[in-house]
């Protein structure tokens, strides 16, 4: 098994570029859809952010008014930190979980970590020791904000302050071993993600270990 870490900031194409070494053979571990999942009524997750925010942040069919969290925690620092504390320890055992299920096969897995690199620079590297490279996917943040408006209903100066609460581009790429620069058509992106696929193949595979999963 071969594990390869991929990242990217919002609004990069990065689920794009997940689904897309899917298609070629990978094994996704997508930690969006495992905190969406966690998230949900009856998760884990859900019922600790209702015990911290209330009510409030429960729409009428019962699931969680995600623009109200978000408003609430990206402009204070310290309930961001909240959030944070509930939602990565929980993701990193589901993550966990999911990789021993398919742990000894000869598989590549690919875990999509949107926050491997934080915003103060210090990266989740070290956490992840089992990676045998990191896919970056690279945008500017003019045409970051541009397709978040576009394609997600996102307002510009939200678009931008959720960019801002990121890491930088150059704190990612400083952590890069291969870099899918994301900014033209899905006709540009395709050679790029198949060059990067076989970068992955190419890989030495490597003994399991769980050792630098551990949360």
């Amino acid at each position: 098994m071969i594990e390869i870490g991929l990242t990217g900031g919002i609004g990069s194409g990065k689920s794009t570029v997940a689904d897309m070494l899917v298609e070629r053979g990978a094994v996704l571990l997508d930690a969006d859809r495992i905190v969406r999942d966690l998230q949900a009524p009856g998760g884990s997750v859900f019922a600790a952010m209702v015990e911290r925010w209330g009510d409030q942040i429960v729409t009428e069919d019962g699931t969680l008014d995600r623009k109200l969290v978000a408003a609430i925690v990206f402009s204070d620092e310290d309930e961001l930190t909240a959030l944070n504390g509930i939602v990565h320890p929980a993701v990193a055992e589901e993550m966990k979980a999911q990789r021993k299920a398919v742990e000894g096969a000869d598989a590549i897995v690919v875990l999509d970590i949107p926050l491997l690199v934080r915003a103060d620079g210090s990266s989740e590297k070290d956490r992840y020791a089992n990676l045998a490279g990191i896919i970056v996917v690279d945008v500017n943040s003019d045409l970051a904000v541009e397709r978040l408006v576009a394609f997600r209903g996102f307002g510009e100066d939200d678009a931008r302050a959720r960019i801002a609460n990121q890491a930088t581009r150059e704190q990612r790429l400083a952590v890069a071993d291969v870099v899918i620069d994301n900014s033209g058509s899905i006709d540009e992106l395709a050679p790029q993600v198949n060059e990067a696929w076989a970068w992955a193949l190419a890989l030495p595979r490597a003994a399991s270990s769980d050792s630098g999963h551990d949360s």
